[in-house]
């Protein structure tokens, strides 16, 4: 029987917002010197009993405990003191302030420091180095890429040297070499004792680093496994409720003119040109180690970055591109950071999906929220978007769900070509599968997009063809019959698998 004591014990925790339940019957514990993932679909009840741990939240109901002793935080300082560190799902930095200061946001009072600027900067320092090469302290963290980003709040977490490390989606924002820089850190962790609960939609990570799993459906707890005796197929029937998950393969289908060309285009000075055909129907992948021009590429095809080569939209009369989300151009673009470059969280659910096409719901001088109303319950019921009322604020819905409706707002603009960066990102595997549904439709009806991933699997399962980029340009391009992961990650580290060019 295992020592209650020990540990973080979370019993029967509930928590209400108004009329929805997002947590009904919590139950998780947390060994000292463990890895515990906590899984479950968007919605289940992870994020709001990460934010109970964090301090963010206080449960109506249950019992928090760690090491036996019965705790209510009210406050992230408060969970902080008591040796809790968080790392919330979306990247929170304040992009003005330098990266040492954002390492040690919080710890410090009014008037003195806990530690001299000399300690401080060591200790960051020596953290930081221990998850990714060539960040200056001094630096504004704006200035720094997402993963970058992400691995600075992860070290915000780590200099307060915790009893309980939690991990919401942290690695969902990282690149492969601070995500296995990370896993490094949390087995040194691990053996010290701390006790870590880490959260994420990738299978292949709760395989690689789980001791145990817990999976949450609806708000409670439906199932702890041991890693010897976890398969995923379970976890997936556990999350899901479904005793089995369809496997979707990619369908063949005759693919339409060129509707988007790009030609000369370089993303370095150094790097080769790149010149590039989208077809009507098709799907095409972008891969690659994190900076290696993917991001870039994307948002030059958007129109967002200027430089050298041209863009032309042939189906629109040849006209160059000039901007991305808008009618003129056929061109809609989904950014990656939903927080820092999509949402508008005060703002409704329903404003936030019409706001770049409100001229649809104008009568006369005057707008019609009824035809807002009526055009956001049709997207919704396309896309499957789970909420309570559509004039409750967006930052209400889950993340999975804040991307369709992200998805629906550009998809309402009824363009020819679609520009996805990494839209999956820290989505369960519901919303994922429902997410490619509507890929899938989209293409067989004539739409072509281009999608940013992360995930290999993703490209494996979904795309025509990938071009993987290396070094500011395209390594190789992988088609249909092709595309595998040993061919794809072979890709990343400048090999490759015969038949690819």
């Amino acid at each position: 029987m295992e020592e209650l004591s020990a540990g973080l014990h979370l019993s029967a925790l509930q928590k209400r917002f108004g009329a929805t339940i997002a947590l009904g019957d919590g139950n998780l514990h947390v060994k000292p010197g463990e890895v515990h993932t906590l899984l479950g679909e968007n919605g289940s009840g992870k994020s709001t009993l990460v934010k109970i741990i964090g301090g963010v939240h206080r449960a109506d109901q249950g019992k928090v405990t760690l090491d036996g002793e019965a705790l209510t935080f009210r406050s992230p300082r408060q969970a902080n003191a008591s040796g809790v560190a968080t790392v919330f799902q979306e990247v929170l930095t304040a992009a003005s302030q330098s990266v040492l200061e954002n390492i040690w946001l919080g710890t410090d009072g009014v008037f003195r420091r806990r530690r001299s600027r000399a300690e401080q900067r060591a200790a960051a320092s020596d953290v930081l180095g221990r998850l990714v090469d060539g960040i200056q302290l001094d630096s504004p963290a704006g200035e720094l890429s997402l993963s970058e980003r992400q691995a600075v709040c992860i070290a915000r977490a780590l200099v307060r040297t915790p009893r309980v490390l939690v991990l919401d989606e942290s690695t969902a924002a990282l690149d492969v070499q601070t995500r296995d820089r990370l896993f490094e850190e949390m087995r040194r962790l691990r053996s010290e004792g701390c006790a870590i609960l880490f959260i994420s939609h990738r299978m292949d990570e709760v395989e690689e680093i789980s001791d145990r799993v817990t999976v949450l459906r609806s708000g409670r707890t439906i199932s702890t496994v041991e890693r010897s005796s976890m398969t995923i197929g379970q976890l997936i029937s556990d999350m899901t409720g479904a005793s089995s998950v369809v496997e979707h393969q990619r369908e063949e289908r005759e693919l339409g003119p060129a509707i988007l060309s790009a030609e000369g285009i370089r993303l370095a000075p150094a790097a080769e040109t790149i010149d590039f055909e989208l077809r009507r129907g098709e799907l095409v992948g972008l891969a690659g180690l994190e900076g290696q021009g993917q991001d870039q590429f994307l948002r030059r095809l958007a129109g967002l970055i200027d430089g050298e080569g041209s863009l032309t939209q042939p189906a629109a009369g040849g006209e160059s591109i000039r901007a991305a989300g808008s009618n003129k151009t056929g061109v809609a673009y989904l950014p990656r950071e939903r927080r820092g470059e999509s949402l508008f969280e005060t703002m409704s659910t329903q404003e936030n999906f019409a706001l770049p096409t409100m001229r649809k719901d104008i009568r006369g001088p005057l707008l019609n929220p009824r035809r807002t109303s009526e055009r956001f319950s049709r997207a919704a019921k396309d896309l499957s978007i789970k909420f309570g009322s559509s004039t409750d604020a967006i930052s209400t819905l889950s993340g999975g769900n804040q991307q369709k409706v992200l998805l629906a707002r550009w998809l309402a603009t009824d363009p020819a070509v679609l520009l996805l960066n990494d839209p999956t990102r820290g989505v369960d595997i519901t919303t994922k599968r429902e997410i490619y549904a509507a890929l899938r439709q989209l293409c067989s009806e004539g739409m072509s997009v281009v999608m940013l991933s992360s995930e290999v699997e993703e490209h494996v399962e979904l795309v025509d063809r990938v071009l993987v980029f290396r070094n500011q340009s395209v390594f190789a391009e992988i088609g249909r019959t092709e595309i595998g992961n040993e061919t794809i990650v072979a890709a990343y580290f400048g090999q490759r698998v015969a038949g690819v060019a």
